[in-house]
């Protein structure tokens, strides 16, 4: 990077921690619902692991080649500010816990700890602890022969414990189960019912941990504190040519078990020999992986932090709706041909994709099946169809993406049932990761091959399709479908080269299409005519097309982006970057769709993408951005994207200094982008179907009308 291109961009890793404090805003706002507020630390704390395990892991790579190298590095003083803005927020995570733990019992809502226990919750948690939750737990006793590297799971929340006697010191691991069992038991009502009480399993192990030692050990005095541990999650994968790329990720899988400790997080309270300890059998020698923290770790799993009967702690619900355009048929592909259909998760059911995979399994005019899978649910109702679809005689195709950080394994899983099911499993191309999410069928009808297609931006995954927003288009435009058919054929065949007129295809040629429709917004600049882009984004840190933007900012090009995770592009930047405002929006979704707006001289090319603008998505992996030309679908996204350019609640200024401060409301009416949409699409539905109905009833006239006539006749 030059020095004049280092002046105007954002380090990433910087970026990304100014979008968890922005989840971490969530947390103290008032006006979102308390337990909300509360799942929202528990949202912080697992962006915290993943940029721990991926982030910092390849700064602290990238500072470990330097010192092999000639020693300087950026990457040491990018260390240094990622550990002290770390620090901060941890600090006030910390403040804001408590906060939160105080509003909490303001509601007769108690989240108490094993010291504050009654005696009647405490005899009633040892039989539960005995009946139920000592099978999960079996110690990791800490000796001289055991490597714990090799021997703890990574992420887990751990509490270390020490048997005291006159001897010695006896330590020992306790896993805090929470694979098995829910990390938050709600105790039973003792006197007012008023009063709920809620308690953490790690507590509860404290509670009794003599039952867990007292049996085999003779000692005087026992304390526990909690810790975690972060690994890097980058891992090595072998290239011997006789490997199958399955069994080279599973290899590097179990790498992943033993790759270097990027983080402890430890009790602040834990006493010096217990962290002595655990620095010298973690292999923990630098001080930049050490954390301190409060008495709880692995507070993801506050994700799922349980509301006792309280409707009005929790968001209002906003019910998945039904769509008019696949309502019009029993048949989806009928319902396809009468014209594209574009969903907008969550606010529509996912249930309309599933219906159609559901359909294309047992449909007689079906032929074959193609799909991208990515990322899906656990129990996944389109994998279910596909193995259907292969009972009932259709070809089907999966590509599924081996190298989906953190869903390998269960990649792995599906694609071993999938193959076993008779599914032809594809693994794409070794060097590209498959990110686009596509489904292509095909169906035989009047004696041709008639395609069916959808491109989105989203996975195929029945569980975040209820939380993050996503465009999905469904379309049976031939010339879209036939290219959606050569994106496949080309992650089959990748030394293939097509031609897309439609799409958008990285690493194909979207850097070349990308900055060509920048290029021509700056022709009509300059040109004097009106010249607009709208971007928006999970991130942008691409350096070339950033300078692209500058670029077309300063030709007077008006920009407006829309990012909800990092951003290295700095705005208003006097001669650069003027014409360029960038907001970003943290609400009860996660805004996960990207859509491509260009004025194009009053055309408006709107696509929808799976693409970030990162030279990952533009340059190393299989992505593909489609164009919605339906005018009224068109409209709907581009009124969807008005909407949350105007939020006024939930949006935040992106600026150079990564303050985060929300857009002033002034004197408008207060608008909430994400409640706005719903109530958008939720009147956008009833105006299709009350057209559907006029025209069905329009129809119904004319057919008696001619019944007439040739009674008449």
């Amino acid at each position: 990077m030059s020095p004049v291109t280092d002046k105007l961009s954002i380090d990433k890793e910087l970026s990304w921690l100014s979008f968890n404090e922005r989840v971490l805003q969530e947390a103290c706002d008032p006006q979102v619902p308390l337990v909300e507020r509360v799942r929202f630390l528990g949202i912080f704390s697992s962006n915290m692991d993943e940029f721990f395990r991926v982030r910092v892991a390849a700064v602290r790579r990238a500072i470990l080649i330097s010192s092999l190298q000639d020693g300087r590095s950026h990457s040491r003083h990018l260390m240094a500010k990622i550990q002290s803005k770390v620090l901060a927020l941890q600090e006030r995570f910390d403040a804001i816990y408590a906060d939160l733990m105080r509003e909490l019992v303001r509601r007769n809502i108690f989240l108490i700890n094993e010291k504050q226990l009654s005696d009647f919750h405490s005899a009633w948690l040892k039989k539960h602890f005995k009946d139920q939750f000592k099978r999960h737990i079996s110690p990791l006793i800490v000796n001289n022969s055991r490597d714990l590297v090799k021997q703890i799971n990574d992420d887990a929340t751990y509490l270390a414990v020490c048997l005291y006697s006159k001897e010695r010191r006896q330590y020992a691991l306790v896993e805090v189960p929470t694979k098995n069992l829910p990390r938050f038991i709600e105790l039973p009502t003792e006197k007012s019912k008023a009063k709920k009480y809620l308690i953490l399993l790690d507590n509860i192990i404290r509670h009794c941990v003599d039952e867990l030692f007292g049996p085999f050990f003779e000692y005087e005095a026992i304390d526990a504190y909690s810790m975690k541990l972060t690994r890097d999650a980058e891992f090595d994968i072998t290239d011997e040519l006789e490997q199958t790329q399955l069994e080279k990720m599973t290899k590097g899988l179990k790498k992943r078990l033993t790759a270097e400790p990027v983080r402890l997080v430890y009790d602040r309270d834990m006493p010096e020999h217990m962290l002595i300890m655990l620095k010298d059998n973690l292999n923990i020698s630098s001080t930049e992986c050490l954390i301190p923290g409060g008495r709880y770790h692995s507070f993801k799993d506050f994700i799922g932090f349980p509301n006792p009967s309280r409707h009005y702690l929790e968001n209002e619900k906003m019910p998945a709706l039904d769509s008019a355009g696949f309502g019009r048929c029993a048949n989806s592909f009928d319902a396809i041909a009468m014209g594209d259909i574009m969903l907008n998760y969550p606010y529509h059911k996912f249930s309309h994709f599933t219906e159609m995979v559901r359909q294309a399994a047992y449909d007689p005019a079906v032929r074959f099946i193609r799909i991208s899978l990515y990322r899906v649910a656990k129990k996944s109702h389109v994998v279910q169809s596909l193995v259907d679809a292969v009972k009932n005689g259709k070809k089907v195709t999966a590509v599924i993406e081996l190298h989906a950080r953190f869903d390998e394994q269960s990649n792995i899983e599906w694609s071993r049932i999938l193959a076993e099911a008779g599914v032809r499993v594809h693994h794409g191309i070794p060097s590209l990761k498959v990110h686009s999410k596509l489904c292509l069928i095909g169906r035989e009808e009047q004696g041709e091959t008639r395609l069916y297609c959808h491109v989105g931006s989203g996975n195929f995954n029945e569980g975040t399709a209820r939380i993050y927003t996503d465009f999905s288009l469904f379309t049976a435009n031939q010339e879209i479908a036939r290219e959606v058919e050569q994106v496949f054929e080309l992650i089959e065949h990748p030394y293939r080269r097509d031609n897309f007129q439609h799409l958008i295809v990285s690493p194909y040629d979207a850097r070349q299409k990308l900055t060509n429709l920048i290029d021509q917004e700056i022709v009509n600049a300059h040109g004097r005519m009106k010249a607009a882009i709208t971007l928006k984004l999970n991130n942008l840190i691409d350096e070339a097309l950033i300078q692209k933007l500058y670029e077309a900012s300063a030709a007077g090009v008006k920009i407006r982006l829309l990012i909800r995770g990092m951003c290295a592009l700095i705005p208003r930047i006097p001669g650069v970057s003027d014409n360029i405002e960038v907001y970003s929006i943290v609400d009860r979704f996660l805004e996960h769709s990207r859509v491509m707006l260009f004025h194009a001289g009053g055309e408006n090319k709107l696509y929808i993408c799976s693409a970030d603008w990162m030279s990952r998505n533009v340059d190393n992996r299989v992505e593909v951005s489609a164009p919605i030309y339906d005018p009224r679908l068109k409209q709907m996204v581009m009124d969807i994207l008005s909407l949350q350019f105007n939020d006024n609640t939930k949006a935040r200024i992106i600026n150079k200094e990564q303050s985060n401060p929300y857009r002033n409301r002034g004197n408008k009416r207060k608008l909430r982008s994400q409640v706005a949409i719903y109530h958008y699409l939720v009147n956008y539905e009833k105006r299709q179907l009350q057209e559907l109905k006029q025209q069905t009833e329009a129809q119904a006239q004319d057919k008696g009308h001619d019944v007439l006539l040739t009674k008449a006749g």
